[in-house]
């Protein structure tokens, strides 16, 4: 039975690598231009734009339409989506499945709420990739994601909360104020939601934020997956803690694409593991 792994493009994958997934975009837009996240998308461009706009911004999900037309004519669909709690991507997801299957009876899809954003989507599309080349049969690999979601986190580290602010996510005040300090954002999504849990001066002191929470969540050398905006020193920085305390650890470094590198903003810092 043919499969395929589907997924909006909040989880930074880059689908012209890896020719066995599919990215559904999300769009960017401010009252002046639209970005479409896929893979024609000048990040760097975006990012240059967005730095200097003062308007109004926001961002649109995926349409029922277009996760169907991702579907094309797979008998097995494993399709993830960034945490509804933040987005109506699930949602559309969610009917798209109804209509997939209305149509086509015989065939299965399994719909991810991540509750998260960035490389711990990633990690559930490997993780359906591992349990698949095993010969997982769909109720098999439908029910271990639902368990492996339960060790997975996702820790954010955040230089600037402009867009955030933008879009209601925290107050313009605290936005403001961390700009003018230096000060860095540290969190974690919990439930679905962001939620703050330190604020950090420098980069330093953030970076020992992460690992500090990292090991509040029981991280034990797992694997890890660092997508930053425009900060690859930092990212590297991340990495190098964690193999000096875990050195056998699986430790990858990428790029954000665009709704992840709009919302975390050029600094910003997603860092998904095994807990």
């Amino acid at each position: 039975m043919n499969f395929k792994i589907v997924a909006d493009s909040s989880a930074n994958l880059n689908t012209t690598v890896d020719r066995s997934i599919v990215s559904v975009p999300l769009t960017l837009r401010t009252d002046e231009r639209e970005f479409v996240d896929n893979e024609a998308l000048d990040i760097k461009e975006m990012t240059d734009y967005l730095g200097s706009y003062k308007g109004k911004s926001g961002s649109a999900c995926p349409s029922s339409q277009d996760w169907v037309d991702a579907f094309c004519d797979a008998e097995e669909i494993y399709a993830v989506a960034i945490t509804s709690n933040l987005s109506g991507s699930f949602n559309s997801l969610r009917i798209a499945k109804e209509e997939y299957v209305e149509d086509h009876p015989d065939r299965k899809v399994c719909i991810i709420d991540s509750l998260s954003a960035g490389p711990e989507l990633k990690l559930i599309v490997e993780k359906v990739q591992e349990l698949k080349a095993e010969g997982k049969t769909f109720e098999e690999v439908s029910e271990a994601i639902a368990e492996y979601q339960e060790k997975t986190h996702l820790i954010f580290c955040l230089k600037s909360l402009t867009n955030l602010a933008n879009n209601g996510r925290v107050s313009p005040a605290v936005a403001k104020i961390a700009g003018v300090l230096n000060i860095l954002v540290v969190g974690i999504a919990q439930e679905g939601v962001l939620e703050q849990k330190e604020k950090a001066r420098g980069e330093k002191k953030a970076i020992a934020a992460i690992q500090k929470i990292m090991n509040e969540l029981n991280y034990a050398g797992g694997k890890v997956i660092i997508d930053h905006c425009f900060n690859e020193k930092d990212a590297n920085k991340v990495k190098e803690l964690i193999l000096a305390a875990y050195p056998s650890a699986d430790v990858r470094i990428a790029e954000t694409r665009g709704l992840c590198s709009f919302y975390a903003e050029v600094g910003g810092l997603m860092v998904g593991f095994e807990g």
